[in-house]
């Protein structure tokens, strides 16, 4: 995970992982007083775009960082089930209707690990609002979000035996879909996950080709 709070140290850390090998950096969905749409992190989503290095959004439950939930729950697991959507939500909400892609085009983030029924519902909502008081948020939004999938700058991942995984494919298509194990946590279902997408009679061969692994090799740019 890098340390997208401390500027220049961020960049540095993302360099030198890039040297290494690796292919994303992990961000939280947000900092304890900014969210990802501040203008301090403008340079580094640059940095990004300059090495294209991708960028991955996951929860961050156990942290000190701001999570959803925390205000009013204590349980772990009632935490858990809030937080993940909900602070993915809120960086999507950032980085959309903040200006990011319009600032970074070549940007590509992925919302990862809170699954995929969300996404349908909250595109829809921002496009809403996008449509109807857009123009409230000065030097922001700038284009529809669904246009942000189109161009390949929002990605997401989702659990392989998602019931809504078909409706979610029917009104977005599987383009921008990526399957995740979530090995080794709870509540994966590792070692059968890669079964349980391979078996799905309900999205067809070619979707499930995309989601299993050519759409991960767009995203990280794989060979």
């Amino acid at each position: 995970m890098t340390p997208i709070e401390h500027g220049q140290v961020a960049i540095d850390v993302m360099r030198e992982a890039k040297e290494l090998g690796l292919v994303a950096t992990l961000v939280p969905p947000a900092l304890k007083t900014r969210n990802l749409d501040h203008p301090d992190l403008d340079p580094f989503y640059a940095a990004a775009e300059e090495l294209e290095m991708p960028l991955g959004i996951h929860g961050a439950p156990g942290i000190h960082l701001p999570k959803i939930g925390v205000d009013r729950f204590t349980n772990y697991i009632q935490v858990h089930c809030i937080s993940f959507p909900f602070d993915q939500m809120t960086a999507m909400t950032a980085l959309v209707s903040g200006g990011v892609f319009d600032r970074h085009p070549r940007l590509r983030v992925a919302f990862l690990e809170a699954g995929v029924g969300w996404v349908p519902f909250f595109i829809d909502r921002l496009h809403e609002h996008y449509e109807k008081r857009g123009d409230w948020i000065e030097h922001g939004w700038r284009r529809d979000p669904q246009e942000y999938l189109q161009a390949g700058n929002i990605w997401v991942t989702c659990e392989p035996e998602e019931p809504i995984l078909p409706g979610v494919i029917d009104v977005l298509g599987a383009d921008f879909i990526m399957f995740a194990s979530d090995y080794p946590h709870w509540d994966g279902e590792w070692p059968e996950s890669t079964k349980h997408l391979r078996t799905r009679s309900d999205i067809s061969e070619e979707a499930r080709a995309k989601i299993g692994g050519l759409n991960a090799q767009r995203f990280y740019g794989l060979n």
